[in-house]
């Protein structure tokens, strides 16, 4: 009976042909995961937690989206930042309490890291809003969302803070920045030479900066200026540019920060 397998022989042809489909189609996989990986329409993501469960969970949502591949995992917010830069994701869905170094530190990490210039951290947080995401966003992050969300919702958030946009609406950032900077005098932040931080901007840039910190989607921008919706993305790109904002939601930040809009206008 040893010397039987699939209805032959070790040495007969049948069973040879099995093991050669066996190996193909293991190679094929193989070169398919490879492939994935390499495939730039694909979204490289790390998730940052200290709970293994909520890792564990979040692997296997985002491994159900063709688009989205988890290439890895961290415990706490070191971990995090080395994690990133071995695999230098799209995205980076960032827990904010953690040990050892936490969201916050481990965003501002990689945010100055200019190697790591295409990676968008999305924060993570139990609440609609937490105490912490307003630092969060100002040291970088690209929006947040609750741990909770459906599975879609995460998978769309990825897709979203990838392209470089802000992931909260522009009205419910309004509110989540006006709530901290309420209580935060204005830094009122200038250049090496001391002067006005916002001179580097045109007059039209600035007034596109303070449509945006009032909560103004592109659409709305456009049409209170009688521009087009692409002319103000080039302007806001501009505007990026030149005050060193990661996207639409620092941009907000600095607004604010700066006295350039003052909360309740």
């Amino acid at each position: 009976m040893s010397e039987q397998l699939i209805g032959g022989s070790f040495q007969d042809d049948a069973y040879r042909a099995v093991q050669e489909r066996l190996r193909e189609s293991s190679a094929q996989a193989a070169r398919r995961a490879d492939e994935r990986r390499r495939d730039d329409t694909v979204l490289r993501v790390v998730v940052a937690d200290d709970q293994d469960l909520v890792r564990s969970g979040f692997r296997l949502i985002l491994s159900s989206y063709p688009r989205l591949l988890v290439v890895g995992e961290a415990g706490d917010g070191r971990q995090a930042v080395e994690r990133v830069r071995e695999t230098r994701p799209d995205v980076v869905l960032m827990d904010i309490r953690m040990p050892v170094e936490n969201g916050i530190e481990a965003t501002r990490a990689i945010r100055a890291d200019p190697q790591l210039e295409g990676t968008h951290v999305l924060i993570l947080t139990t609440f609609d809003i937490d105490e912490y995401v307003y630092d969060a966003l100002a040291a970088g992050a690209s929006g947040f969302m609750l741990k909770d969300a459906e599975p879609d919702d995460i998978a769309a958030a990825i897709e979203v803070v990838a392209k470089g946009d802000a992931l909260i609406q522009p009205s419910v950032m309004r509110r989540l920045v006006e709530t901290f900077v309420r209580t935060r005098p204005a830094t009122g932040p200038s250049d090496a030479s001391g002067s006005d931080f916002f001179a580097v901007l045109t007059e039209r840039e600035r007034e596109i900066l303070v449509l945006v910190a009032r909560g103004l989607s592109n659409d709305e921008i456009g049409s209170d200026l009688f521009i087009s919706p692409a002319t103000v993305k080039t302007h806001l790109a501009r505007i990026m540019a030149k005050l060193d904002a990661h996207d639409r939601a620092q941009l907000v930040v600095r607004a604010y920060e700066g006295g350039l809009v003052k909360p309740g206008e």
